[in-house]
């Protein structure tokens, strides 16, 4: 196995915190995006709706760019753990 066979552990093991830190972000946003509303029409009494819609948004402009970090991450270790899963491959045959 060598030196290889430990960075491919080590590559899996990242890359599975990551699709697991991922995927609880992806879910925390789409929980977060099924209570925004679309259009909200209040009176002047129910203007607590309007504070709870903005903070709505406000999380879920938060959680854009590391979603959008952790899918990059996560793309390039899956290319790297494939990359030296075919190594290994070639270098055994």
């Amino acid at each position: 196995m060598g030196q290889y066979g430990s960075l491919l552990t080590i590559l899996l093991i990242v890359w599975g915190v990551v699709t697991s830190v991922l995927a609880v972000l992806v879910i925390y946003r789409a929980t977060l995006s099924s209570h925004e509303d679309d259009q909200i029409f209040i009176t002047a009494g129910e203007q607590h709706h309007y504070q709870e819609q903005e903070a709505i948004i406000a999380k879920l402009a938060q959680l854009t760019r590391p979603i959008i970090a952790l899918t990059a991450t996560w793309s390039v270790l899956l290319l790297a753990v494939a990359g030296v899963w075919l190594y290994q491959g070639f270098k055994s045959f």
